[in-house]
């Protein structure tokens, strides 16, 4: 048998204190909810909290991947490298390949260009806007990669380098226009890749 005594009843919490904690742990499981989960998990910000700490832009990152790979798998062939045939000793090359890509973006619109490239390829980019300024996330995904990142930033008004693909599959960048007025983002590029488009 059990010698434990039973606890008198001053010692267990009251009908009023057990309402009190149940409140206050509603009320700070909705705080969370509205303030951290909803902005970072689906850039939901009713409140503009998830904005000024930093989780919205996570979110709308994370809904833009989904996105793509919903798209990735009603259309394999997006994520296949087109090659140039060539004959049976030298095998195929990559293609190369020079395009200009201008974007228009109303104030918080986002948009997202893509290129087709095998691993260890690279391209030249330059991109600039015109009339304002974006955020950036350069990076790159592929069948079972749903993100690679490579460069990201703000308020950025253009940017210029070398990309070298990863790994086979769709490299580039996602501009968000955090202006107050309509911008124009013209992209740049040049070097080995077989495709280059608009996917958002």
């Amino acid at each position: 048998m059990f010698n434990s005594q039973r606890p008198s009843s001053s010692d267990l919490p009251t009908n009023r204190q057990l309402v009190k904690a149940t409140a206050f742990a509603l009320v700070t499981a909705t705080v969370l909810l509205v303030t951290v989960v909803l902005p970072a998990e689906y850039a939901i910000d009713p409140t503009g909290a998830g904005r000024l700490l930093g989780y919205s832009e996570m979110g709308e990152i994370k809904q833009q991947l989904a996105a793509e790979a919903a798209a990735d798998e009603q259309n394999t062939a997006i994520g296949e490298v087109r090659t140039l045939a060539g004959n049976s000793d030298s095998g195929s090359e990559a293609v190369t390949r020079s395009d200009v890509t201008e974007l228009t973006l109303a104030p918080g619109e986002g948009a997202e260009v893509k290129a087709v490239m095998a691993e260890g390829a690279s391209l030249q980019y330059e991109w600039s806007v015109q009339d304002g300024h974006v955020n950036f996330d350069t990076h790159a995904d592929a069948p079972g990669i749903s993100y690679h990142g490579y460069d990201k930033g703000r308020e950025s008004t253009g940017e210029a380098g070398t990309l070298v693909a990863a790994f086979d599959g769709s490299h580039g960048w996602f501009w968000r226009n955090r202006s107050g007025a309509t911008v124009t983002v013209t992209l740049k590029t040049d070097g080995s890749y077989s495709d280059i488009k608009r996917v958002v």
